[in-house]
């Protein structure tokens, strides 16, 4: 209720003021203004219904009040017999009507058919029947124009029902669209006296709709709507009714099936990663490893990164039962060595990869938009990192231990920071960036890890970490860092405090790539096991081998997405699956 003015103010009225505007226009005509129409009353219906009469009379009046009016104006635009003639006004000027409430309002002739396709009998009825049930005696004082639209509501009523009038009155309208069409039938061809049937055949518990010509009279929601003036039956002639319904590709099927299954009974507040070993798609192509993937940040489609030394963009439209491939929908292929880094500069849009120099691309043209390459070629970019929203920043690590950054909206460095420190702590194997913006860690092959503030580019803190490679590192929520290392271990550190609050270490193999699911880390290594770490007490872990039938190869990556709760798992022979 504290919000409901702005519900109104800053959304209701806003959308009805152009849903009800006589001189704006909707590039898809009358019947992309009527699906919006119907959606907007049903959502102030729906709060109607929420907030009771009261409430609606001190609160929605204006809103349900000007969808209403302009049923009056257009009747009064109707009885006036606007023309479209130019004379008596200038160029690009609009004739202006004066209304009976006294308002003079500019009008565009040319809109009229739009907006009398849209503001039919049938919307008369379809606004009038709901509102006056939820605000009953109310309506009078809420809508000054009731009876108007009640009356539209009621021919609208008469031209379906035709038997309900007077057997004594004339006989009913007949639509001249519709050959053979007869008026004794209730406006129902071929009418088989089977009642509730509305003139089609009853064949066992199936209602079969003859293949007869029917009137075209589009109904609210265009062709494909059943009700119009010529009966509950009509409808135009590609009307679904008529036609056997094929198998949708979109059907449910197979693995997606026992997959979803599952998923509906799952509880919403469940925060576990389960991982069950569904295979539910696949996405061939690379032709050599796949080094990186990443999600965009609408879960609608991934980037690949492989030795091939292209980038590949695809789409994660699930259909099929677990077996189906996937083609890319993009393949960018102007880098020159093996793509190490793929990932989303979320803000501006932008996919962002690394061979050694970074490329920044349009994902929906393939348009390199800018390269950075490094100063020396003796000198390559070992790591790269992107930054979150609202930043533009790219940063960057170089093999002489030097952390530069780059704002893609403007030419050369933004920054350039010395990680050494006079130390040598080797290369620097991997970066990861806070999700606030305001610090970025770099882990270094001898296992030193480095803290640094991107604010005051400060070094807040250095120390050895593990005792071998860093593999990778990821930053949470809260000052959190989970960092792995050849060394077997996968370790949880809070930013500034000196010992790490969780330590796992994995029996067989170093963990090299993971991804985060909330409170847990998700894990993988190159004997193709996938673990399940907990960042939380007590400490858990739980580790699941992929079996042949469902991943072939060496898992070289990996790839979460946190709302679908899908794995993306790519492999040395260049083939990515989406498991769950």
């Amino acid at each position: 209720m504290d919000i409901l003015p702005r519900i109104s103010h800053e959304v209701l009225l806003p959308v009805l003021s152009f849903l009800t505007s006589l001189v704006t226009g909707f590039p898809s005509g009358a019947q992309a203004r009527t699906i919006l129409c119907v959606k907007t009353i049903s959502l102030i219906a729906l709060i109607c219904l929420r907030i009771g009469q009261e409430m609606v009379q001190q609160h929605l009046s204006e809103p349900v009040a000007t969808f209403f009016q302009v049923f009056s104006q257009l009747h009064e635009l109707r009885q006036q017999d606007l023309k479209l003639d130019p004379a008596g006004r200038g160029e690009g000027q609009l004739p202006q009507v004066v209304f009976s409430d006294g308002q003079q309002r500019p009008v565009d002739p040319a809109l009229l058919d739009e907006l009398q396709k849209v503001f039919t009998l049938e919307m008369a009825y379809t606004i009038y029947v709901p509102f006056s049930c939820l605000l009953g005696d109310i309506i009078r004082k809420i809508i000054p124009n009731h009876e108007l639209v009640g009356e539209l509501a009621g021919l609208y009523l008469e031209s379906i029902s035709p038997s309900s009038r007077n057997p004594a009155s004339v006989e009913p309208t007949v639509p001249s669209t519709g050959p053979e069409w007869d008026p004794q039938g209730g406006g129902c061809p071929q009418d088989d006296g089977h009642s509730g049937t509305f003139g089609s055949v009853l064949v066992g518990n199936r209602i079969q709709i003859p293949n007869d010509s029917r009137p075209e009279n589009p109904g609210l929601l265009g062709p494909v709507s059943g009700v119009g003036g010529g009966g509950l039956g009509s409808g135009s002639d590609d009307n679904a009714l008529k036609q056997e319904l094929p198998r949708s590709v979109h059907g449910l099927s197979g693995n997606w099936l026992a997959y979803w299954q599952y998923e509906i009974g799952v509880s919403q507040q469940d925060a576990h990663f389960h991982f069950h070993q569904i295979r539910l798609q696949s996405f061939p192509g690379h032709s050599g490893a796949v080094k990186c993937v990443a999600p965009l940040s609408s879960e609608d489609f991934f980037l690949s990164g492989s030795k091939d030394r292209t980038v590949r963009l695809w789409p994660l439209y699930n259909y099929g039962d677990g077996t189906s491939e996937t083609a890319p929908r993009l393949v960018y292929t102007q880098h020159r060595k093996s793509v190490f880094f793929v990932g989303q500069l979320e803000a501006p849009q932008h996919a962002v990869s690394c061979d050694g120099a970074v490329h920044v691309w349009d994902p929906f043209t393939g348009k390199t938009l800018r390269t950075v390459e490094p100063l020396d070629s003796r000198v390559p970019l070992t790591a790269v990192a992107v930054m979150p929203a609202p930043h533009t920043s790219i940063t960057m690590a170089s093999s002489d231990s030097t952390l530069r950054f780059v704002d893609c909206r403007k030419p050369g460095l933004q920054h350039e920071f010395r990680l050494g420190g006079g130390l040598n702590p080797g290369l620097v194997r991997a970066l990861a960036v806070s999700p606030s913006g305001r610090s970025v860690v770099a882990g270094f092959s001898s296992g030193f890890m480095v803290l640094l503030d991107t604010r005051t580019g400060l070094v807040l803190r250095g120390w050895p970490a593990h005792e071998g490679d860093i593999l990778q590192i990821k930053a949470v929520e809260g000052s959190v860092l989970v960092s792995s290392s050849s060394d077997h271990s996968l370790t949880v550190w809070k930013e500034l405090e000196q010992k790490p609050t969780h330590h796992y270490k994995s029996a067989s193999d170093p963990i090299h790539t993971f991804d985060l699911y909330g409170s847990e880390v998700v894990t993988g290594t190159v004997s193709n096991k996938i673990g399940v770490c907990s960042l939380l007490e007590p400490p858990s872990q739980a580790t699941t081998k992929l079996s042949s039938e469902n991943f072939r190869g060496t898992l070289t990556s990996l790839a979460l997405l946190p709302t679908k709760r899908h794995l993306l798992l790519g492999s040395d022979n260049g083939v990515i699956r989406l498991l769950a």
